[in-house]
């Protein structure tokens, strides 16, 4: 009874980011996170900032131990819920913080208003400092400089990559979570793991980087993000032409996507970039700032077109579509192992 009422709970939670969000009045558990990794991590840098070993280490520590302090959160939640018989109060703290795991409602309206700015008329140097600087809170690029063009560019590979960490690898995971506690309550569940990939998404965020000091610091974190992002990614990739036009061209697009992917540093961002890029017929990857160096990151889709506003918000329709697909297919499947046991 319990393992139903959390799969309702999820589904609960999901309806309620897309309506509500992340509701301004509580603190949200990205916060607490990113707290305690700045802290650790500045404490790092500031006292070992040469010395690459303990960066290495203390990388290590920080991951693992904003993970564990994550997952042994949600865990206790779980149990609590399941040994007070589905309590409301606690039944709440796990619907709300499901809901948080889940950002499709805040990653879509920050996109859409940075494109509404972008597309205005009437923009003028007040207005282009106000859209470089929430252009700037999405991306880790240096946008300072940059082109309406190149804003527009940097908003959808922010988007197309963000839509994984921040909305389908949280689903996936929490519907693994929701599946273990069918089995065994003393297993992860859907909270447990829900926190476990916030945290895994934010430490690869804050901390994942290639340039020094977080060259050391943040190798654990960046590949433990690649890890658990893995099976997410390419779940987008072969469900997201389901739920497009091109759905007659599944096989090519797929096909051309992978490779294209497959061309970036990440095992992940790539993919999702590619396959949004290829149904939305859009070309991305190209020069970028980081710091003061410029970067070129290998071509996606060479023949498609420039990102405009338009295609923006094609993507931002794909994400909500297929986040229904993948719902449908979650209850499916739950009945069907739920059956089975």
């Amino acid at each position: 009874m319990a393992e139903i009422n959390l799969f309702l709970l999820f589904l609960g939670s999901i309806g309620f980011d897309l309506l509500i969000g992340d509701p301004r009045f509580l603190i949200h558990p990205v916060q607490v996170i990113g707290f305690y990794i700045k802290k650790t991590s500045d404490y790092l840098i500031n006292n070992f900032g040469e010395n690459k070993n303990i960066l290495f280490w203390g990388g290590f520590f920080v991951a693992i131990s904003t993970i564990g302090i994550s997952f042994g959160l949600g865990k206790l939640i779980e149990l609590s819920y399941v040994q007070s018989r589905n309590n409301f109060f606690v039944g709440l703290l796990i619907f709300l913080g499901l809901s948080s795991c889940i950002a499709t409602k805040g990653l879509i309206s920050s996109v859409k208003e940075i494109v509404k700015l972008i597309e205005d008329r009437k923009i003028n140097e007040e207005n282009e400092r106000i859209i470089k600087e929430k252009v700037q809170r999405i991306v880790s690029r240096d946008v300072s400089s940059s082109s309406k063009e190149h804003l527009l560019r940097s908003t959808t590979e922010s988007l197309t990559e963000n839509s994984v960490d921040g909305i389908f690898g949280p689903l996936f995971w929490i519907f693994i979570g929701i599946i273990l506690m069918n089995f065994s309550i003393s297993l992860p569940g859907p909270l447990s793991l829900g926190f476990s990939y916030k945290a895994i998404s934010t430490l690869d965020s804050m901390i994942g980087y290639k340039y020094d000091p977080f060259r050391y610091l943040g190798f654990f974190s960046a590949k433990i993000e690649d890890i658990f992002t893995f099976i997410p990614s390419r779940l987008v990739l072969i469900t997201l032409p389901l739920v497009s036009s091109k759905f007659n061209n599944y096989i090519s697009i797929i096909k051309k996507s992978y490779l294209d992917g497959k061309k970036y540093d990440s095992p992940n961002s790539g993919i999702s970039e590619s396959i949004f890029a290829y149904i939305a017929g859009i070309k991305l990857g190209g020069k970028s700032k980081y710091k003061n160096e410029i970067i070129e990151k290998p071509i996606i889709n060479k023949n498609g077109g420039i990102c405009t506003s338009e295609k923006i918000n094609l993507i931002c329709q794909l994400i909500v579509k297929l986040q229904f697909l993948w719902i449908i297919i979650f209850v499916l499947i739950y009945f069907v192992i739920s059956n089975l046991i």
